[in-house]
């Protein structure tokens, strides 16, 4: 029940079409609903009904003239991770796992699945990004799956193993030489020159929106409940902005009852010019060059920093950063403990969570959610040290026996019963 594209700023409603700036002001374009109408129609029982997808919340997602689209993205589990709380001392501690997600195991399979639902209606037979990978792997994999001709750009000092799995679809890649606020700017200009939908430039009000269903789900699953807190990773900021618009739409049509939930920004130290933003209480963003093994948070220029940065602060929350060390070492413990193995970004929101834990921005006690938003098989170089100098033993039992016990004591704090 989406009615219209309305203005952020001075807002002005109009049409849905594929721009993302206010013909009137140049602000954002954002989808509008009928909040009324949909309280009427929506009840948790006819949502619980539904399939297992993030079309399970279509009335909070824009309208698709083609009906709901039926591809199994999202419904990602959530996971109580009692032996990652016992290791950085949290009682109540919950996992958003998007590292599974379908086709293309990131978040961003949300976000393309509403994009190009709507490139689709406007027309489009080129679709296309901009992205540090994940979005290169949700746009190839969702095209080829729809029969639609896309166009991937990318930095080109991205991980090798996101780029090979890009190739591995029906899409044409292309390497820019520069930094992503760069291949960005090259997109933007195609939007004028070509007929091209670019999910996250002239598609982007549709394409923002995909990442609402993260929050959907989250209280869905913790029954119909809102957490406490949240820990985000950022890199264009849209994602944490839409988990808590997510929340606000949840109370407006009577899903759930109202309570503050704190909203945690996670970045890496090498590109962190959100969380320096709120550090610093700055009003305006300053762009950054990034220098950081975690690509896919790597945007200097946040397209929705500022507005990242309000959510945080208006919810009481706060934003951190972390080196790439620890990025690392997180990935290790989150693995280590709750067998799930997450790339860089997640690494980043696991070590951003620990230093806030010790600087007293976390309640330990409160129902938190981490969201883990990719896989670890796109980037494993980062952990290649883990299988440097392996035993090789002959194929004999006392060979074996003569390794020793299979787990080094530092392991066995988080073995335990499930």
């Amino acid at each position: 029940m989406a009615q219209f594209l309305e203005c952020r700023v001075c807002k002005k409603a109009t049409d849905f079409k594929p721009e993302t700036v206010c013909p009137f002001c140049f602000g954002p374009l954002e989808v509008a609903y009928d909040y009324p109408a949909i309280r009427q129609s929506l009840s948790r029982s006819n949502v619980e009904s539904r399939p297992t997808t993030m079309w399970r919340y279509h009335e909070l997602l824009p309208e698709v003239l083609g009906g709901t689209p039926t591809t199994p993205v999202g419904w990602t589990p959530m996971i109580r991770a009692k032996r990652l709380g016992q290791a950085i001392g949290m009682t109540n501690l919950y996992i958003k796992n998007d590292a599974v997600n379908f086709p293309s195991l990131s978040f961003k399979d949300r976000v393309v699945s509403v994009a190009l639902a709507k490139a689709i209606d406007f027309g489009f037979d080129l679709v296309g990004c901009a992205s540090t990978g994940n979005l290169a792997n949700a746009v190839g994999a969702q095209a080829s799956m729809l029969g639609l001709e896309s166009v991937i750009l990318i930095p080109d000092d991205l991980e090798s193993q996101k780029i090979l799995s890009a190739v591995c679809y029906k899409t044409r890649v292309i390497q820019v030489r520069g930094t992503y606020d760069d291949v960005n700017r090259l997109c933007t200009e195609l939007t004028y020159r070509e007929k091209i939908g670019i999910v996250n430039v002239n598609l982007r009000p549709f394409y923002s929106e995909g990442s609402k269903t993260v929050g959907f789900e989250m209280a869905e699953q913790l029954g119909w409940v809102l957490p406490d807190q949240v820990v985000v990773p950022m890199a264009g900021g849209s994602l944490i902005s839409k988990i808590g618009k997510a929340f606000g739409e949840l109370v407006k049509v009577d899903l759930v009852d109202q309570k503050p939930v704190k909203l945690f920004g996670a970045q890496a130290s090498g590109c962190a010019p959100i969380s320096s933003m709120v550090k610093t209480g700055a009003e305006e963003l300053t762009p950054v060059v990034p220098d950081t093994l975690v690509k896919s948070l790597s945007i200097g220029a946040p397209a929705d920093g500022r507005r990242a940065a309000e959510t945080i602060r208006t919810s009481g929350g706060w934003a951190e950063d972390v080196s790439d060390e620890e990025t690392v070492a997180a990935i290790v413990l989150l693995a280590e403990t709750e067998g799930i193995f997450t790339e860089t970004a997640g690494g980043v929101t696991v070590g951003v969570t620990r230093k806030l834990l010790a600087a007293g921005r976390l309640d330990r006690d409160a129902l938190t959610v981490l969201c883990i938003t990719g896989n670890g098989l796109k980037t494993p170089n980062v952990v290649a040290h883990k299988a440097a100098n392996l035993p090789t033993i002959e194929a004999k039992y006392s060979a074996y026996k003569a390794l020793g016990q299979p787990l080094e004591e530092k392991g066995k704090e988080h073995v335990g019963t499930i």
